[in-house]
């Protein structure tokens, strides 16, 4: 395989002006659509990806999969042209799609494992920087020359010899592998999540979390190590973290083993109901440090995790999805108690959202100062749909069952006695 770099520009340029040129242009233009095809095929063939993945993305040129083929193609047909033919656009489009592939990716990849930032884009109009000056530098043949002048540029730290050259050569290797790790815990992630709820969910959330950390750490060793840094040297380093976790850091190492403990042990869940320092509502994240608690009013609580494991928690779906609810009527101390009984319990079975099994129940729960005390008990399965309006619709069909059948609602009475 022939050096890619243009090392005598005017035959370069010449070759650029023979017919063979579209030779090369036509043997690209087949790359491209055989690239294509194979893409599309793929993708149809996959119909249930993610439309957001690194290998496909939204369209066939957003992913990683169309340049990676295109690639490859080019460089089996390089092969197979460069033994009859000089080759000229082939020595500009392979540097290309190289960068081509590498601002994919890197790109693709800080998409799926972050979330859309001011940080994020900046990474990547610098991941798209450096690709492409990096191919104009090695096409035009400076690349090399500039790599030597920096590898002169040195200084010593510590036992260790670092230049220029190592610093960038380090860099650009962890850069690599971070983003070679940060592709393989998205890929997990979106694997693991897949159709998975409630108890599943915080537990596959948790493996994933780990994961991700766990390649992270793995990455960043691997980086240093490629810069010539001696990892031994990290040993100070880890005791000064275990003792300031130890002292200063105590409550925060608290909340996040209380994270995983919670995701462990599977107590709680998210999508579970539950009430918490008074606070009532549905967990819809369960984090490292936190859990987020959203209650039917819209109102979010952020709770640290070491709360809910050293304090009573009450969670209301953990063995029962099912809540029971009740209000309280009161009528004339005449009225017909039977009567009264059944039209309480059918206003409530008026409701779709009340449960037939078990039925709702009705009670005399009291004989009050004014009138007899109905305690109407019934089970609801979607708490997180709200009770207020539930309450409010039984309310208004006993008063109106209540009225229809004239029975009395009494007013408070009191009786004054005046002394002369």
């Amino acid at each position: 395989m022939s050096d890619p770099r243009i090392t005598d520009l005017e035959s370069w340029l010449a070759a650029l002006t023979r017919s063979t040129a579209l030779m090369e242009l036509g043997a690209l233009v087949v790359c491209a659509l055989i690239a294509w095809s194979i893409a599309s095929l793929l993708g149809r063939g996959l119909a249930s990806h993610d439309k957001s993945s690194i290998l496909f993305g939204r369209r066939i040129v957003d992913g990683v999969l169309f340049p990676l083929l295109l690639l490859c193609l080019a460089y089996l047909a390089k092969a197979l042209l460069m033994k009859s033919l000089p080759l000229a656009v082939f020595k500009i489009a392979i540097p290309v799609l190289i960068s081509l592939l590498v601002i994919r990716l890197g790109v693709k990849v800080l998409q799926a494992a972050f979330s859309e930032t001011p940080v994020v884009r900046l990474l990547e109009r610098t991941i798209s920087w450096v690709a492409w000056l990096a191919m104009v530098l090695w096409v035009s043949g400076l690349l090399p020359m500039i790599l030597e002048e920096l590898d002169q540029i040195t200084w010593k730290v510590g036992g260790t010899t670092l230049s220029v050259r190592t610093m960038i050569e380090g860099a650009l290797t962890a850069g690599a592998v971070l983003i070679f790790t940060l592709w393989i815990s998205s890929a997990l992630e979106a694997r693991l999540l897949r159709s998975a709820t409630g108890g599943e969910l915080s537990l596959r959330k948790a493996v994933s979390n780990a994961t991700r950390a766990l390649l992270m750490f793995v990455g960043l060793l691997l980086a240093m190590s490629a810069v010539g840094i001696n990892l031994s040297a990290l040993s100070v380093l880890g005791g000064a973290i275990g003792v300031g976790v130890g002292f200063g850091l105590q409550k925060l190492a608290a909340n996040y083993v209380s994270g995983f403990v919670i995701l462990a042990e599977r107590s709680m869940r998210i999508g579970d109901n539950v009430r918490v320092d008074g606070f009532e509502g549905r967990i819809t994240q369960i984090n490292a440090r936190y859990t987020v608690i959203r209650s039917v009013t819209g109102r979010e609580s952020i709770v640290p995790n070491e709360m809910l494991i050293t304090s009573r928690v009450e969670n209301l779906s953990l063995a029962d999805a099912r809540v029971w609810q009740s209000t309280v009527v009161s009528v004339a101390y005449d009225s017909d108690v039977d009567l009264v009984m059944r039209l309480l319990k059918q206003a409530t079975l008026n409701q779709d959202r009340v449960l037939r099994d078990p039925e709702p129940t009705v009670a005399l729960s009291s004989f009050g100062v004014d009138g007899l005390e109905f305690t109407v008990g019934f089970w609801i399965q979607d708490p997180e749909k709200g009770n207020l309006s539930l309450k409010s619709l039984i309310n208004l069909d006993i008063l109106k069952a209540l009225r229809e059948n004239h029975i009395e609602i009494p007013y408070p009475q009191r009786v004054v006695h005046m002394r002369t």
